[in-house]
């Protein structure tokens, strides 16, 4: 036995060495993603978002980017106006720091629980103009604004009760006062 390890050489060494390189990109080259049919952006959620205390709602998503795109490019939103009229226009520039935005209204009343609002996302290149992504979705709130109060609770930068609230506000869809 001791004789037939002698007699590995260096050209096996590197034969070897060449399979397994072989065999490993084959096994990478299989497995590699096609980054043409990736698209931009992925939608990783939405929602609604009610803060209490300052009496104000917004909606928004969070986009990841999937693909190399050019710095500076936008990501551009139309987000569905609950209380009607135009759509709420938002936009966002890319930046070589990060590959997830997140993409909110400002604040909005006139929202209904259950009810779907439509949002429309871009994604503009920088330099042309031209439109990479488009895609819609809809996001639903199970809360109304109902359950905000009338002005917030609290004012300042620490938490002093809103004199201008009423005693006792209660909430018409939590039932409890605030």
């Amino acid at each position: 036995m001791l004789d037939r390890l002698g007699r590995i050489t260096f050209r096996h060494v590197v034969a070897a060495s060449l399979g397994l390189v072989a065999l490993l990109f084959a096994i990478g080259l299989a497995l590699r993603e096609d980054l043409s049919e990736t698209p931009y952006l992925k939608i990783a959620g939405s929602g609604f978002i009610f803060n209490y205390r300052v009496a104000d709602a917004t909606y928004g998503f969070t986009a990841l980017v999937q693909k190399p795109v050019k710095n500076f490019s936008i990501i551009a939103a139309d987000f569905e106006n609950p209380a009607g009229g135009p759509p709420l226009h938002v936009e966002h520039r890319l930046s070589p720091r990060t590959t997830r935005y997140g993409l909110q209204t400002p604040p909005v009343r006139g929202i209904e629980k259950g009810k779907p609002y439509k949002v429309t996302v871009q994604l503009i290149q920088n330099g042309d103009g031209a439109v990479l992504f488009k895609d819609s979705f809809t996001v639903t709130s199970n809360l109304s604004d109902a359950v905000l109060p009338p002005e917030p609770l609290t004012i300042g930068p620490g938490y002093t009760r809103n004199p201008n609230l009423p005693d006792g506000w209660t909430s018409p869809e939590a039932g409890h006062l605030l």
